[in-house]
């Protein structure tokens, strides 16, 4: 069974802007929730990239619906693919991957297996998956869902979602998030840097932050017990 929804809207181009100046470790610095598990890894020494999530999702060796997906890719979206648990067929290849480059998307996420890394790597497509397999899925024509809501490494993604996703993992964040979250972020990471300094002059990293003047709070009472 098919089942073939309409793209969702595109996130605002100037959240996604502000969104990839985020670093998702930066976020996860205060938010507990959208992190993807972090056996789906980037195969390669990828960039930073933050764009709107398209969704499939299929089954066993199965991937017709990968293939219409690239067909309708547009610049800035991020193809999510959701492969039921199949953790022995690869879903993306080489060709599946300079197919989504040129059509303008921005990576590719897989919860399963890739192969063709290194053609991935020739191409500069970013790909983060659970790991690499040889068998390969082929296109019988009989399963598949686009643009349905879909689930990656134990986080709920629907179509038009946000994605942030680097070399430490990826993030899915709904586009109203994207406001508080990113700013906070950002300025997070640009109090690192001063504070890096101080310590590189000597300073300690817990009485900067404020770890010891906690703990001698707690120690003091504590001692009156």
């Amino acid at each position: 069974m098919f089942i073939i929804n309409p793209l969702p809207p595109q996130v605002d181009p100037a959240l996604i802007a502000l969104l990839a100046k985020a670093e998702p470790a930066t976020i996860g610095h205060f938010l507990d929730f959208g992190f993807v598990d972090p056996k789906i890894h980037a195969l390669w020494q990828v960039p930073r990239i933050a764009g709107t999530a398209v969704t499939v999702r299929c089954a066993g060796n199965d991937s017709t619906i990968v293939h219409y997906a690239l067909g309708q890719l547009r610049p800035g979206d991020i193809l999510l693919v959701d492969r039921f648990g199949d953790e022995r067929h690869a879903a993306v290849g080489g060709g599946v991957a300079f197919a989504a480059r040129e059509a303008g998307a921005l990576g590719i996420i897989i919860d399963g297996v890739a192969t063709d890394i290194g053609e991935i790597r020739d191409y500069k497509m970013p790909i983060w998956a659970r790991g690499l397999s040889v068998v390969t899925t082929k296109r019988p024509y009989q399963n598949g869902e686009f643009g349905v809501p879909i689930s990656i490494g134990g986080v709920p993604v629907n179509p038009g979602d946000a994605v942030l996703a680097d070399e430490n993992g990826v993030l899915v964040l709904k586009a109203e998030q994207i406001a508080d979250a990113a700013p906070r972020a950002i300025k997070m990471q640009a109090d690192e840097g001063p504070r890096l300094a101080e310590v590189a002059k000597g300073a300690r990293l817990p009485e900067l932050n404020g770890t010891n003047a906690r703990l001698r709070e707690i120690m003091a009472v504590q001692a009156k017990g």
